[in-house]
């Protein structure tokens, strides 16, 4: 079974018994707290019905509007136990999360901080905290996703407002970042390590793209926070070879 085959369920079907838990092999459906069952028929990483986010990797941005993120955190080693997709949103996390709140994560320049932990909120309280605080940054959780991407990610996963924005969903909704940028393709040797590394930094502000610069520099202050030759070998020490 491909990494791709593995039912978006695994990460979700325990989002109300912690991310531990959310990792084990489960069979079926099971509806998130609050919220409708995800489909066990959609692969992780799948696209689901409605508009993607993505343009397509042919110039511009991966992700359509551009919402900049300023997060400039020191990168820290990546641990050596897991899975390699565990390491590589350990190591995306690394640069874009605050070290001491990881899934609680909220933009530190947010002036106005959402009113209880991002765990504890459901999606529809996260979106009603972003209504009620326009001009300001929103970028929330581990993988500091912005208003946009999330929405769309809610609307193709067929996720209820209902649902808790957990470490398990979290994980789940980066994984889907991660195929989108071409996560599986690159695993299958179909898509160049060097391009799918350009992809995540068109996804995340804090990588560095060929150029050795963040894909947004400049844009609200954004800039890579470690030198390409520091993330290819970051990267290779989660993908030798």
């Amino acid at each position: 079974m491909t990494w791709r085959q593995k039912p978006l369920i695994l990460f979700l079907c325990l989002c109300l018994s912690g991310p531990a838990l959310a990792y084990s092999m489960l069979q079926g459906g099971s509806p998130l707290q609050g919220g409708s069952p995800i489909p066990a028929s959609l692969p992780l990483g799948a696209a689901a019905a409605g508009p993607s986010l993505f343009r397509g990797r042919e110039g511009g941005s991966l992700f359509e509007p551009v919402a900049p993120r300023v997060r400039q955190a020191p990168a820290r080693p990546v641990p050596r136990g897991g899975s390699q997709v565990e390491r590589l949103r350990t190591l995306i996390a690394s640069v874009e999360a605050d070290p001491a709140k990881g899934y609680d994560s909220v933009q530190f320049q947010a002036r106005i901080q959402p009113p209880k932990p991002p765990t504890l909120m459901t999606l529809d309280e996260v979106f009603a905290w972003i209504r009620a605080t326009p001009g300001q940054q929103h970028a929330i959780g581990r993988y500091q996703i912005v208003p946009a991407t999330l929405r769309g990610l809610t609307q193709r996963l067929g996720l209820a407002g209902t649902t808790r924005f957990t470490p398990a969903l979290q994980d789940a909704l980066a994984d889907q970042l991660l195929e989108d940028a071409g996560f599986g393709a690159f695993l299958e040797g179909q898509l160049p390590r060097a391009s799918f590394m350009n992809n995540l930094a068109r996804i995340w502000a804090a990588l560095p793209n060929a150029s050795g610069q963040s894909h947004y520099h400049g844009i609200a202050g954004n800039r890579a926070a470690f030198s390409r030759a520091s993330f290819e070998d970051q990267f290779r020490a989660i993908f030798p070879g």
